[in-house]
């Protein structure tokens, strides 16, 4: 294994401020507020060190506090529908840096996605600690017909979505494909400081299966949520 750092932060995003569903981050999910997953699954990782949510809500930070988070108050211009995970991140390393705190390692946990654990996240930490890649992001792997998709051309023909030689070819000859899941985003800080995002040239994969991958978007996705916990 390569050489272990003691300094590696998972930062929590978490705005109050939700329109498909109200107060999405504190909705109760089996007994506990649903942000409280993420928390507890980052506080039981093994390699991760420091763990703050970042939030512009106060009721949100006070059940961070109480699940055992660190927080850092977000400001409200922050913390809107179109607010970046990017710029959520520079600001809480921001104010870590003023208290002269440093890291090595950052993981992005969004606290919708309920069913990764701190397994996956362990994982996810050692694909970066024993490769050369520069940053991990979790997916699922999709039906890979997607490729063989058309578009249609400014002259109003038909081409190859992403290639004009994939429509034609095997669907066993094509390419597999995954879609981020948005649970996990690990990346080396020098990275992220250089190109202000999660994006680098060396990004690794960790394949995580369709149900741990559940993003809770709506009361429906806490219904499974909550029948996934109960087989659990």
């Amino acid at each position: 294994m390569a050489l272990m750092t003691n300094r590696i932060l998972s930062i929590i995003p978490a705005r109050g401020g939700s329109k498909g569903l109200p107060r999405k981050n504190i909705v109760d999910l089996a007994g506990k507020p649903l942000i409280a997953w993420t928390i507890e699954a980052s506080l039981k990782s093994k390699y991760i060190t420091k763990t703050v949510v970042s939030s512009d809500d106060e009721e949100i930070l006070d059940i961070a506090q109480e699940f055992g988070a660190e927080i850092i108050k977000r400001p409200s211009d922050l913390a809107l529908d179109q607010s970046p995970s990017e710029s959520v991140v520079r600001h809480a390393l921001s104010e870590l840096q003023s208290r002269e705190e440093e890291f090595d390692l950052l993981t992005l946990l969004q606290p919708t996605s309920p069913l990764r654990t701190s397994k996956h996240i362990d994982h996810g930490f050692e694909i970066i600690l024993n490769s050369n890649c520069s940053s991990v992001i979790s997916v699922c792997e999709l039906n890979n017909k997607i490729l063989k998709a058309f578009q249609e051309n400014k002259y109003g023909f038909l081409e190859g979505a992403i290639s004009n030689k994939h429509p034609f070819l095997r669907r066993q000859d094509l390419p597999r494909v995954y879609l981020p899941n948005g649970a996990i985003y690990i990346i080396k800080i020098n990275m992220f400081n250089k190109n202000g995002n999660f994006y680098t040239d060396k990004i690794a994969k960790f394949v995580m299966s369709d149900i741990d991958s559940l993003d809770i978007d709506t009361m429906d996705d806490i219904k499974i949520a909550r029948s996934c916990i109960k087989i659990i």
